[in-house]
């Protein structure tokens, strides 16, 4: 369950002893191999924080669709105890089946509602999944820092890591590079580097091709995304996923400035930069077609391009957030910027 994205905490070290993990008190978080064999102990660093795992963990629980994707686009659906999430069927899957549908039917879906502490000791999770205002919050007292207490480790999701440019801003990395770096990263704590590997070198691939078909002198259309709000616009920054999925479709980001991952803007300052396209943040319930409605009769709004010309593409909510679908919005997107740059 999505919550507010505005409000962000500082990320506290992680000691997880029902998993096997530990933050690492070693040089570097180096340990002998030799200690328990194998591939463990493995150590890894998230959101700049070191955590050695002397086993993999065998019951993660997360929040939020994408968070489950990069879970299940990992092969591991039998290290979860479940997931928390809205609904996960999305305007782009083909007749309901998400393209991870099997890992859907195979994990319990423990809850359509905001997690919380509760849910995670009913579970008897070993590890959460989630991030910083997706699930983790200072508000409702979920946090790493407070699962610690109770013996459950925590995973922060790349993307919402706390960049320390305001006190309240996330992202320390391009967006797609957070997803590949989670990704990379999770296949050393569970042992499946090489399933890791595969997935981004395929990825990387995917937005190559999506790009390659971007001319290179070719005007790159002005793109707003709108995620929700009527007296303020919620948008993306530069550290959330749009960021890339506009730019590798071949558009210009008109928000590539803000600092931060999802933020609240000014209508003034949508006016000012003049997107030729809005694309729209399905979710909620508030969708698609309510908030088309609303930009295409709001007052402010009518001189602005793509209201204009009635330019507005819609993408759902797990493309946008980081997950594996990232790579195949840029590819969805990329069509139809070239259908606005050709017109």
């Amino acid at each position: 369950m999505r919550t507010a994205r505005i409000t962000l905490a500082v990320l506290t070290a992680i000691t997880l002893t029902s998993c096997g993990a530990k933050v690492s008190d070693a040089p570097d978080g180096k340990q002998s191999k030799a200690a328990s064999g194998g591939h463990y102990p493995v150590t890894i660093s998230n959101c700049g924080v070191k955590t050695t795992y002397d086993k993999a963990p065998e019951r993660v629980v997360t929040n939020d669709v994408g968070i489950a994707e990069i879970m299940f686009a990992l092969g591991l659906e039998d290290h979860m105890a479940g997931y928390v999430a809205p609904d996960y069927r999305t305007s782009r899957d083909d007749k309901g089946a998400a393209p991870w549908k099997s890992g859907y039917d195979k994990v319990k879906w423990l809850s359509k509602k905001e997690i919380n502490k509760e849910l995670v000791l009913d579970a008897r999770a070993d590890l959460v999944f989630a991030g910083w205002n997706y699930g983790f919050g200072e508000g409702n007292g979920f946090t790493p820092e407070a699962l610690k207490k109770v013996g459950v480790g925590s995973y922060v999701l790349t993307e919402s890591c706390h960049n320390g440019g305001t006190g309240t801003s996330r992202g320390v990395m391009p967006p797609l590079e957070a997803l590949y770096t989670d990704l990379e990263t999770l296949g050393k704590v569970f042992d499946v580097e090489d399933r890791a590997r595969k997935l981004v070198d395929g990825f990387k691939k995917q937005v190559a091709d999506a790009r390659a078909a971007v001319p290179e002198d070719g005007r790159a259309p002005r793109v707003f995304l709108y995620d929700d709000g009527k007296d303020k616009p919620l948008t993306a920054g530069a550290f959330a996923g749009p960021h890339d999925i506009i730019t590798k479709a071949g558009g210009d980001h008109v928000m590539k400035d803000l600092k931060d991952s999802w933020v609240t803007v000014g209508w003034e300052t949508v006016v000012e930069r003049d997107p030729e396209v809005i694309v729209i943040n399905n979710y909620g319930s508030v969708g698609a077609e309510e908030k088309k409605k609303f930009l295409m009769s709001y007052p402010p709004l009518a001189g602005v391009s793509a209201i204009r010309n009635d330019r507005v593409f819609v993408l759902d909510y797990v493309d946008l957030v980081e997950s594996p679908r990232n790579p195949s919005a840029i590819a969805a997107l990329a069509g139809y910027l070239k259908g606005v740059r050709d017109a």
